[in-house]
């Protein structure tokens, strides 16, 4: 075998070896999420309710209705002035004995995140096999704040981006 084709098949074992790694180590972490799932679900009842971020004429909206029948549902806007920027439609579903938050921004195929971790009014979501973010998390911050963070790695490099929200009233109403 010539070395240029062993380089080859090296580099192709390699990469199937770490592809088969980070497909386990997904695997592991849906397997530490497992949790009650609906007492889970409603857990997540401090993200429920209207949230926004303002920073000059950009506006970065957030809705979520509250568990109920396995599922909650969210949905994100943000625009400048009257131009949309971007949309996002979200769900938290229990899929077995797991929490699963899918986020679909923008007409994209949804990404799937499995729930790593609950605690006291937070929620972290991971998928290692993810473009970005590979994590999302949710934390109250008091009464009427939510901090959403994404965090992950892009080109080996890691990133976050933080959303911090405040409580609003939502919009609408009876008609």
């Amino acid at each position: 075998m010539s070395s240029s084709l062993r380089t080859r098949v090296l580099a192709v074992t390699i990469v199937a070896s770490l592809a088969a790694s980070a497909s386990a180590a997904y695997a592991t972490h849906v397997a530490h999420a497992r949790v009650n799932a609906p007492d889970a679900l409603d857990a997540l009842d401090f993200m429920t309710g209207c949230w926004e971020r303002r920073a000059g004429t950009r506006l970065v909206e957030e809705h979520w209705l509250g568990p109920r029948g396995g599922l909650m549902l969210g949905v994100s806007r943000t625009t400048r002035g009257d131009s949309l920027l971007e949309f996002e439609f979200m769900r938290v579903t229990v899929r077995g004995d797991t929490l699963v938050f899918a986020a679909q921004p923008s007409g994209q195929p949804p990404g799937e995140f499995g729930g790593a971790m609950i605690g006291d009014r937070a929620v972290r979501f991971e998928n290692a096999a993810h473009d970005f973010p590979q994590r999302v998390i949710y934390r109250a911050v008091g009464t009427d704040s939510l901090l959403a963070r994404v965090e992950g790695t892009i080109a080996g490099r890691a990133r976050a981006v933080d959303f911090p929200y405040r409580r609003v009233a939502c919009a609408g109403g009876a008609g």
